[in-house]
């Protein structure tokens, strides 16, 4: 049984994110892990729950398993309700035709039937790759106040970084008279988040219009939003000020878990009106020796260090042995790193022994040259 809802999730989380190479060889984009002790799908996740939303669809596709049993029922983020909740939509065989999610537009049409369930009247589409916290119901009171379409999130971006997304051009009262894809030389940085609020009906029409459309991309930004401002819809911006990073590349993603050290991170999670939070299975308290030197680094639970850990990100059960040093790095779960090895600027992916005397990625390194290492690996000396 299923009742109304006034507004309805859709979380796009089937990327394969190549751009983060061996991370995601085994896992889709939003189950890499984050910060210590998060996936990266927790932070849209959380910020459903926390916006009031309770109804989200999760579409998957690449590498889902990992996904799928991490996000389970949803009660980790209190989304295991008897109506609504979370819900995870892969990709399925229809009675005339079988395909996978062509773009993102398709992955939204092929779960019309998803949507109509709740007879919501709007859809708030999310992308599950980006880190950041934010009350979508502000968002979703300025869509109702000015009556739009679709009301298209956006962040500022250095001028010179414009070109990476897509940029909306607007008017003073913020609504949007052109979009533009990515553009060669922007006329503004007002990129889009990637976060589109709909009015119901005009999403489902705009959708099926696409899908009949053989030369469309089936992309909101390529097709969905020009197509709605062609047609003289009304379209907003609505401004966001706080942190958000796409965390598609392995230096955004090694950036990002740096914003969350120093005297003064530049992104803080401890704030409890917006809490982010994540499935963690339970470990023991961290051990830190002796003769262990720990500075500007986050440990998680389970972890026990010997050696010398400065300015990382350690997530549970990561064992640091006597001699070892790891500097600059973000390291997984459940890696070993042995005996005087040393680890310098380096994304190590869970389950990875570095052996003893090791050496992995180079000292003084910068962001452009990361250390990746997969899942699994073992690093001989």
């Amino acid at each position: 049984m299923y009742c109304k809802k006034e507004c309805i999730a859709m979380l796009l989380a089937g990327g394969q994110g190549s751009r983060l190479y061996d991370l995601t060889k085994q896992i889709a984009k939003p189950a890499v892990s984050f910060g210590g002790k998060y996936k990266i799908i927790d932070f849209p996740l959380s910020n459903c729950i926390n916006s009031g939303i309770d109804t989200v669809g999760v579409l998957t596709q690449y590498q889902p398993l990992a996904l799928n049993d991490y996000v389970g029922g949803g009660a980790p983020w209190d989304l295991d309700r008897m109506r609504g909740g979370l819900t995870v939509l892969p990709p399925y065989q229809g009675s005339t035709h079988s395909d996978w999610y062509k773009g993102t537009a398709n992955a939204i049409y092929q779960n019309i039937k998803f949507i109509k369930q709740y007879d919501p009247d709007y859809v708030l589409i999310l992308s599950g790759d980006h880190i950041y916290r934010m009350d979508y119901n502000k968002m979703l009171e300025q869509h109702k106040a000015t009556g739009a379409a679709c009301t298209v999130a956006t962040i500022t971006v250095p001028m010179e970084e414009a070109f990476r997304f897509g940029i909306c051009n607007t008017n003073k009262d913020g609504s949007i008279y052109e979009f533009e894809e990515k553009p060669k030389n922007p006329k503004n940085n007002q990129a889009s988040m990637g976060i589109y609020i709909f009015t119901t009906k005009t999403l489902i029409e705009y959708l099926e219009n696409d899908e009949e459309d053989e030369n469309s991309s089936n992309d909101f930004g390529k097709n969905i939003i020009p197509n709605l401002l062609a047609n003289g819809e009304k379209l907003y911006s609505y401004t966001f000020d706080g942190y958000w990073k796409d965390v598609g590349t392995i230096s955004s993603l090694w950036e990002a878990n740096m914003d969350l050290i120093g005297e003064e991170p530049v992104l803080k999670l401890l704030e409890s009106d917006m809490r982010i939070y994540s499935k963690n299975n339970a470990r023991a308290p961290q051990y830190i020796g002796s003769s262990a030197v720990v500075e500007n680094s986050l440990v998680s639970e389970g972890s026990r260090i010997e050696g010398t850990v400065k300015n990382s990100i350690l997530s549970g059960g990561v064992i640091v042995e006597k001699g070892a040093i790891v500097l600059d790095s973000v390291i997984m779960e459940d890696v070993v790193i042995k005996k005087n090895a040393k680890v310098y600027t380096a994304i190590i992916d869970s389950n990875t022994v570095v052996d003893a005397g090791a050496t992995v990625g180079k000292e003084g390194a910068g962001k452009e040259d990361i250390a990746v290492v997969a899942s699994g690996s073992v690093i001989k000396k």
